[in-house]
């Protein structure tokens, strides 16, 4: 089963094709189709984990913000 998307991106590279498919075999990959998933995999992981990251940050602060008013003064 061929992914959509994967296709339309070849059907749109036009002049970088070429450039694409060297690199694809460069890299090892058998065709430019499983270069380009490849591709599309590693970034939406890189996505999900700078997400997945950034929340952690935001409870991390908001548990400091709790912990730093804890005194009746403020």
């Amino acid at each position: 089963m061929q992914n959509q998307e994967i296709i339309q991106i070849i059907e749109n590279l036009k002049g970088r094709r070429n450039y694409e498919e060297k690199k694809a075999s460069k890299l090892g990959f058998t065709s430019l189709y499983a270069y380009l998933e490849d591709k599309i995999l590693k970034e939406k992981k890189a996505y999900e984990e700078s997400k997945k990251e950034l929340e952690e940050i935001k409870t991390a602060s908001k548990a400091k913000n709790k912990q730093k008013k804890s005194c009746s003064c403020c």
